[in-house]
């Protein structure tokens, strides 16, 4: 199979831009408000319909269903109508873009709802060269009533309240407003293109400690009794290892680990089982336990543990009041863990660090703050009446706090200009920009089960931002797709984080990472990855829920839900940024080589003469270290990143990554591919771990041969070595330690003519050290 031509390099690069931020003002001097100053000012005519009273009656019962329509060239906006009313109250926003305008004269005409055709009223016109500027923090305009007029300009019955202003997208109305760009969605889908934010819920680690059971009703079986307890919170469960007790009070003492979201909807299940069969268990008892009553600690403190009865669940009403009078019962010890943080990220770039409780989190050391400007080339995402398009919106995720920004319609260049401020508790987390399509346009369920696309994301980490500066760069979109890495486009972003207090950030970076608690109590790493799937799982069903939702697929691209799954694009990747960290060791060994070699005679000479000097004053040996890193950090000044890191597909193997290996990065789990396929991708895998097999064993034999100096496994060996340490002893106590390091060094550094090409005596006599591969079958 031929691998797709990668695109070149510069495509997937990061451009600066140089956007006019705050757009100087509406024009004229006018202020600004500092809170839009990442974002370039889009100006917006705005039309706010309170009321109206006195309507005329239009119908045989007196009465009228009145609606207004506000009409601004070919742009029109219409509210809901009343049925029989002639004080209607709607209080609707309108915002029509300054760039679309191409009409002098706004008109919000009054009609009257009928079967065949809506009845003129009335209507007020507005000359666009009058209408008022307002830029926050003005107060809002006050609405005014207008007397309404026919089509010949002469006063008719009616008044209507309305308010024209000229503003721009940091107004108050903005998010809630009607937009002319979606004029062509449907009322019960406007809510799917709103702007909003969103708080992820508080998540709770529930310790269930299963101590033991009491007088437990077991089944007359031969054999030992094989008993378990099995716990449930809604949709996790899990269960105790079998009880090695031979009676029926057995013991477990075992830590079950739940994650659980306020307000707490659901109850702790518990349910004490015996084995009596291959794949057949009987319920013993339960016992139900409400959240809301279990105790919360902030530290690894003891809690006391209770006693909870054991109601057994009977086929017949009379079968169980005869066992509710028998008490089987659990002992338990019950907390929810607030010392924690509840992992629903990756640890390599998440986005909060702080604990559940609210009690143990440090003050805030500064403020992130992020511009989403525009995005540049989008591709067709979905096709409509027959040609291709995209309905965009910007989702931003960092600590608790998710946004949305509106979705532009049908634009391959949307502006979104919105601008989003964050608390920042760790310099050292990653905030996460994704872009989607939006494919719920209609409202409701009209999307017939379809999910919205992912256009790509950026991860921004702070500690690699300085404070106070605006980062304004142009970020490309990369996807991965069984055919490669494809560029969906680019997004423009304003980043600036601003910090509150040097020494506080600055003393961030001699704390934990985590919370003390993972340390003093830790998590295996089963546990933690159970525990963050849960996570994932309860915050994209809470933000599903959500008005308008953010949907699952979104919120799981955005956690990064499937990032533990093999790929062997990844382990590449991984493998040779092991390779790439260790390049400075290898660097440095080949360059002593040489300097043994006198390649140099120069160099070689002054490294003489060094290591005389550090030798004769050992006193100097690390002043000198710490000042060589010291010079070397001074001088990568000058080459330091004036660039945010973003996605790297160089680093990411993306852009060399066979379709094969794209295609098994893609496959379900468990696999949905033809056997022949999943057949060939074993025969490969066994062959890569075949080598990192033999790696793994050379690795084990050096370690052996190093315990076999001193275990007499070969005794000619180690009584050799036993008489080399003797007389080394003998020489370094009546030697001086200078001499010997002096030594050492000159014949580590000995000319070539006085070298051999043979191996060292000691790695001949190391190698022929036994290790314990002869025994292994």
């Amino acid at each position: 199979m031929q691998r797709p031509f990668p695109l070149p390099q510069e495509d997937f690069s990061l451009k600066e831009t140089a956007p006019r931020l705050g757009g100087g003002g509406l024009g004229g001097g006018d202020k600004l408000t500092n809170t839009y100053d990442l974002v370039e000012q889009m100006q917006y005519l705005y039309v706010r319909v309170v009321k109206a009273k006195d309507l005329p009656a239009k119908d045989v019962t007196g009465s009228c269903d009145p609606y207004v329509e506000v009409k601004l060239g070919n742009y029109k906006g219409t509210t809901r109508h009343f049925e029989k009313k002639t004080n209607p109250e709607w209080n609707q926003v309108f915002a029509f873009s300054k760039d679309r305008i191409q009409a002098s004269v706004v008109e919000v005409v009054v009609k009257d709802k009928d079967f065949v055709k809506d009845d003129f009223m009335g209507m007020v016109l507005f000359d666009l060269n009058e209408i008022p500027k307002r830029v926050p923090p003005d107060s809002p305009l006050a609405p005014q009533w207008y007397r309404l007029e026919d089509r010949k300009g002469e006063k008719v019955k009616g008044e209507l309240m309305l308010a024209v202003w000229m503003g721009t997208q940091a107004d108050e109305a903005f998010p809630d407003a009607w937009h002319s760009d979606a004029a062509t969605v449907p009322g019960d889908g406007l809510a799917n293109i709103r702007s909003k934010v969103y708080l992820s819920p508080k998540l709770w680690y529930v310790r269930v400690n299963i101590i033991e059971a009491q007088d437990l009703l077991l089944n007359a079986k031969p054999g030992f009794p094989e008993v378990f307890v099995k716990a449930t919170i809604g949709n996790q469960t899990l269960r105790t290892r079998i009880s090695t007790s031979r009676c029926p009070n057995p013991l477990w003492n075992e830590d079950l680990m739940f994650v659980v979201a306020e307000p707490f909807e659901e109850h702790l299940i518990l349910s004490a089982e015996e084995r009596i069969g291959p794949n057949k268990d009987e319920v013993l008892g339960k016992a139900v336990v409400h959240l809301q009553s279990v105790e919360r600690r902030l530290d690894c403190r003891v809690i006391n543990s209770r006693w909870y009865h054991l109601e057994k669940h009977a086929a017949a009403d009379g079968e169980q009041k005869k066992e509710v009078k028998f008490a089987s019962r659990i002992h338990l010890r019950l907390c929810l863990d607030g010392g924690y943080h509840v992992l629903d990220e990756s640890t390599h770039y998440s986005s909060d660090l702080r604990p559940t409780a609210k009690q143990l989190w440090k003050p805030s050391i500064g403020i992130l703050e992020v511009g989403i400007l525009t995005a540049q080339g989008l591709l067709p995402m979905k096709t409509k009446d027959g040609r291709g398009t995209t309905d965009a919106y910007c989702v931003a995720k960092y600590g608790q706090k998710w946004v949305r920004t509106r979705t532009i319609i049908d634009s391959f260049s949307p502006k979104w200009n919105e601008q989003y401020t964050w608390e920042v508790y760790d310099p050292c987390t990653v905030i996460t920009v994704g872009v989607f399509d939006n494919c719920h346009l209609q409202g409701g369920d009209k999307a017939n089960g379809a999910k919205d696309n992912r256009i790509g994301k950026v991860r921004i980490r702070l500690s690699t931002l300085e404070t106070d500066k605006v980062y304004t760069h142009s970020y490309p979109l990369l996807v991965l797709h069984t055919t490669g890495v494809k560029k969906m486009g680019e997004v423009h972003l304003a980043v600036r984080f601003s910090c509150s207090s040097l020494l506080n950030m600055l003393h961030t970076y001699s704390r934990p990472l985590l919370p003390k608690m993972h340390y003093l109590h830790p998590l295996t790493v089963t546990q933690l990855d159970y525990l963050r799937h849960q996570s994932t799982q309860i915050v994209s069903t809470r933000l599903t829920r959500a008005e308008p939702p953010l949907r699952k697929e979104v919120v799981e691209y955005m956690l990064d839900v499937g990032s533990h799954m093999w790929s062997m694009r990844r382990s590449k990747a991984n493998f040779f940024r092991i390779i790439n960290v260790l390049s400075g060791l290898i660097a440095t060994g080949r360059w002593f080589g040489q300097i043994c070699l006198w390649k140099n005679p120069i160099t070689t000479v002054l490294i003489h003469v060094l290591y005389v000097i550090l030798i004769l004053y050992p006193e100097l040996i690390l002043p000198t270290m710490f000042l060589y890193l010291f010079l070397i950090g001074v001088w990568y000044y000058r080459w330091r990143p004036r660039k945010p890191p973003h996605m790297d597909t160089r680093l990411s193997h993306a852009d060399t990554a066979h379709p094969d290996e794209l295609d098994e990065e893609f496959d379900t789990f468990p696999t949905s591919r033809p056997p022949e396929i999943v057949r060939m991708r074993y025969d490969r895998l066994r062959s890569v771990a075949g080598r990192v097999q033999t790696v793994v064993g050379d690795l084990a034999t050096q370690g052996e041969r190093f315990q076999s100096l001193l275990s007499w496994r070969d005794p000619r060996a180690t009584a050799l070595f036993l008489i080399f340490c003797l007389a080394a002893a003998i020489v370094l106590y009546v030697t001086p330690f200078q001499v010997v390091a002096l030594l050492t060094g000159f014949y580590v550094l000995r000319h070539p003519r006085f070298r051999h090409r043979l191996p060292s005596v000691p790695l001949n006599f190391f190698r022929r050290l036994p290790a314990r591969t002869d025994s292994m079958l």
